[in-house]
């Protein structure tokens, strides 16, 4: 099996619009959230702790809720032409979030959030149900390692510039603007994907969304490789999503530091993953195949420990100079870097192995099965590392829990997933 070259791939209509789009969007959407939390908190006075979390349940609850319809959509109509529309109403989101920043206007910004949340959802099947549609079967994990980079570093990007610009003299207006400005960008991506057909274009769409999530979710289980993966997958960002939640308390209270240390964290955390995920191409040349999976999921639960253990440690490191002028504190950073490369070489493989197995027809619905699990592991995860908190748990101390939940993971996909291969 021939290896394709990622840059030649990355500078083809067949994949450089659909990573413009998907990354301005996912940029945007962390940019105007972390936004809203931290000017809500800072300048607002409204909220508090509980304002993050309320952010953030706003933005996942229609991951639940819309997936499978979305799905349906994605799979009734041409794929391209699903992704315009939604960038259209992503513009018109932004324009609605500027006004709202101008105005100061938590009601208006908290709307927009929602709105956002649902263009996501909608978003979310098509961008990866259109990958196999665009690219050859060798190009999956190529394309897939591409997605994944840029919507981590889009995702830690936007997080950071969110809170920081916000609270600039000026920063609503700036906040506002560059959300326009990256909506365009991504309108622009929209508008150069490559055409298809509609993948089933008979499909009738289910408005009953308890009744179709519960559909697409059954869909998918029946089909062996595809509901492991997708059970690998939600365990994924459970993780993620955990270490995300750790990262400022561990910042904060475990290293006594500021902003700056946080930032950092954030930045290795995002190069990583990109490493893994871009890597992941290389290291399978093209192969759908889940023999690294299992391999990575240890690599997970072994740097993850490890960090936990530097920071536990390290006493305090007040901002990123004495982070990386300390022992220690490069070996919070390896721990860190070698860990996402862990979770990018983890994940990559399992979204290919979901697109090649799932019916072509059907794959956006089997898409949006996997993000309606992926959205309900993350609450639950969020739920049960809010519970230790509040039980007196350390950052540290989660994260070692989550790491020796994680081997037992890794244990399960040795036995089941070193086998899985993409269908021909």
């Amino acid at each position: 099996m021939t290896h394709p070259h990622l840059w030649p791939l990355l500078r083809s209509r067949r994949l450089w619009p659909l990573v413009l789009a998907q990354s301005c969007g996912a940029l945007n959407d962390n940019l105007v959230k972390n936004a809203i939390v931290v000017l809500a908190i800072f300048q607002l006075g409204a909220g508090g702790a509980g304002m993050s979390a309320a952010a953030g349940a706003l933005f996942i609850a229609p991951y639940i809720l819309l997936s499978a319809t979305a799905g349906q959509i994605a799979d009734r109509y041409a794929k391209p032409t699903a992704i315009l529309v939604y960038k259209i109403a992503e513009v018109g989101l932004m324009l609605a979030a500027a006004a709202a920043f101008m105005a100061s206007s938590l009601p208006a910004l908290l709307t927009v959030l929602v709105g956002l949340g649902i263009q996501a959802a909608l978003f979310g099947p098509v961008k990866y149900g259109i990958l196999p549609e665009q690219l050859g079967q060798d190009e999956l994990i190529a394309g897939n390692g591409a997605v994944e980079a840029t919507t981590f570093l889009s995702i830690v990007v936007g997080t950071v510039a969110g809170g920081a610009l916000v609270l600039l003299p000026a920063g609503p207006a700036i906040v506002g603007v560059l959300g326009v400005v990256l909506s365009l960008c991504g309108l622009l991506g929209a508008l150069c994907i490559r055409p298809v057909p509609a993948a089933d274009p008979s499909l009738t769409i289910g408005w009953n969304i308890a009744a179709t999530a519960w559909t697409v979710v059954r869909q998918a289980s029946q089909q062996r490789t595809i509901w492991l993966s997708l059970l690998a997958l939600s365990w994924f960002w459970t993780i993620g999503a955990t270490l995300l939640t750790e990262f400022p308390i561990v910042a904060r209270d475990t290293l006594g530091a500021g902003g700056s240390v946080l930032t950092l964290l954030l930045a290795v955390f995002a190069v990583g993953t990109g490493i893994g995920s871009i890597g992941c191409a290389a290291l399978l040349r093209g192969e759908v195949s889940a023999r690294h999976v299992p391999f990575a999921a240890v690599g997970i639960s072994l740097f993850c420990w490890d960090f936990a253990r530097a920071a536990g440690g390290a006493g305090v490191l007040a901002d990123g100079w004495a982070v990386v002028g300390t022992v220690v504190g490069w070996r919070m950073i390896v721990d860190l870097a070698l860990l996402a490369a862990c979770g990018g070489i983890f994940s990559v493989p399992l979204y290919a192995l979901i697109q090649g197995n799932a019916p072509p027809r059907a794959r956006s619905r089997t898409i949006a099965a996997n993000n309606i699990m992926n959205a309900l592991f993350m609450v639950l995860g969020a739920g049960a590392a809010a519970g230790l908190a509040a039980a007196g748990w350390s950052a540290p101390d989660v994260l070692k829990l989550a790491a020796l939940a994680n081997l037992a993971v890794a244990c399960w996909v040795v036995r089941l997933l070193p086998s899985a291969r993409a269908s021909a």
